[in-house]
């Protein structure tokens, strides 16, 4: 099979696509024809040498497709199901991959939807379970606008949250969309914020780390309330908790998701999308920021 791989730290260069041998599900795992692969900023923090050390690495870790092989006891899917989910080993940008958690695609999504959901809501639903947000609370989520932020948006108004978002001007009819109360970021963020919620918020999410983490304190009343998934310096500094995956993943929120989306209460816009071929060009793209919504590769 064609998978993408890199033997060597550095920039979008030093990924190549390889053969390598097919992967085999093991006992309560499905191994599918990829259709549709995810593209997560830690993919290029990981090529730059950011995270995991060893070489060579293949890269991804969600994916949508066609099932076409059974693992030992898998009895809830058929081979030729559409499913998505997590891929095991970092194997998702390939034509075949394995997942160790899947779910039925929901019938209203294309591959390339599917494949945009599963890292973007684990990594939200983790940093809320966190945070301990449910029905009552106010929470402010600074950054809501990209994949990770209007995941966080959609998953606690579900929880019955009140949720305030940060995006510039140019997000806020989506971030309404999504169910927030949409609050411009940059200099006077926080009396913007005190205009909606006069005493301030219950709890905070920093998805942006764009070090807003004192207002972030300032608002929610204490460094406790606070949780950041993008500024480790700072939580250092302030004593914000820092969310990562070594305490759990919240890989329960597959579940959850099929139900949202059908409900229409739950999106993830693809911004654009790649054949595998180009997975280095996808790397260029995300970096720069330009375009939003998720990037996902097409192995098909």
């Amino acid at each position: 099979m064609k998978s993408v791989r890199f033997s060597s730290f550095g920039g979008p260069e030093v990924l190549e696509i390889v053969d390598l041998p097919d992967p085999h599900p093991g006992p309560g795992e499905v191994r599918i024809a990829v259709r549709a692969a995810g593209i997560n900023a830690s993919d290029w923090k990981k090529r730059q040498g950011l995270m995991d050390q060893e070489l060579p690495q293949t890269m991804g870790h969600e994916a949508a497709g066609i099932v076409d092989e059974l693992g030992e006891g898998v009895t809830d899917v058929a081979v030729g199901d559409r499913v998505f989910g997590f891929a095991v080993s970092g194997g998702a940008q390939a034509e075949l991959t394995v997942l160790f958690r899947y779910e039925p695609i929901p019938p209203s999504l294309s591959f390339a939807e599917a494949a945009a959901l599963p890292a973007a809501a684990e990594t939200a639903a983790r940093a809320l379970d966190q945070l301990g947000v449910d029905g009552g609370v106010t929470v402010l989520v600074s950054g809501a606008s990209g994949s990770v932020g209007s995941a966080a948006v959609q998953l606690a108004v579900a929880r019955g949250a009140r949720v305030i978002g940060t995006g510039s001007p140019a997000t806020h009819d989506f971030l309404r969309s999504l169910g927030a109360e949409p609050v411009a970021y940059g200099p006077g963020m926080p009396d913007r914020v005190r205009a909606l919620a006069p005493d301030g918020v219950d709890l905070a999410l920093d998805v942006a780390g764009s070090g807003v983490l004192p207002e972030l304190i300032q608002l929610a009343g204490a460094p406790e309330n606070v949780i950041t998934l993008a500024d480790f310096a700072g939580s250092q500094q302030y004593g914000v908790r820092f969310s990562r995956g070594d305490g759990g993943h919240a890989l329960y929120v597959l579940s959850q998701l099929s139900e949202l989306v059908e409900a229409g209460r739950f999106t993830l816009p693809v911004g654009q999308t790649f054949p595998l071929a180009d997975v280095a060009e996808a790397h260029r793209v995300g970096e720069s920021g330009r375009v939003r919504g998720k990037l996902v590769l097409l192995p098909g």
